[in-house]
């Protein structure tokens, strides 16, 4: 073993002492079954699916006004499209994908755009998207017939008309 000072304020000294007394060790002992604790869930912690932010930053840019004034999804998708890109339902919200190679660039919301901003401007669910249920409480639109289910590997999506909705309602997509 090693030896290795350690400096601690008098409150936090009392406090381990006690609960070193409580589960009958040293402060010592206490000191390295907490360190063993805590490098244990470090290394199984998984790390966010985060695309980087000098991937990110130039596409953001260059989507931007497609994101922005896309008037439905079809019109998104084939903006998207000729820059070479595609949306496609992942998790509660949106990723980026190549459309040449379906490789995920990011997911929508790095881009400044979630699910729930984009289809709240545009009025109307992701076609195919299985959380179909959310699009409905933020786009305050009946569901009927809105989504199909699609493959990722779809071409084109189905227009829908835009409408002007005020609830501003984000979606939390999963790590």
């Amino acid at each position: 073993m090693e030896w290795i000072d350690l400096k601690l304020h008098p409150e936090l000294a009392d406090a381990a002492h006690r609960m070193a007394r409580e589960r009958d060790v040293s402060v010592g002992q206490l000191v390295r079954d907490l360190l063993a604790q805590e490098i244990s869930r470090a290394k199984r912690a998984r790390p966010p699916v985060r695309a980087e932010e000098q991937l990110v930053a130039p596409l953001r840019a260059r989507l931007a006004e497609d994101l922005a004034h896309a008037k439905s999804w079809n019109d998104l998708d084939q903006r998207l499209k000729a820059k070479g890109y595609q949306l496609i339902a992942s998790g509660g919200g949106l990723a980026l994908h190549q459309r040449s190679t379906g490789r995920r660039v990011c997911k929508a919301s790095e881009l400044g755009f979630s699910y729930s901003k984009l289809a709240t401007r545009i009025g109307a669910p992701f076609p195919g998207h299985p959380h179909a249920y959310l699009a409905q409480r933020f786009t305050q639109i009946p569901m009927q017939g809105a989504l199909q289910p699609q493959s990722p590997a779809r071409s084109s999506v189905t227009s829908v008309q835009a409408r002007d909705i005020t609830d501003d309602f984000d979606v939390i997509e999963p790590f």
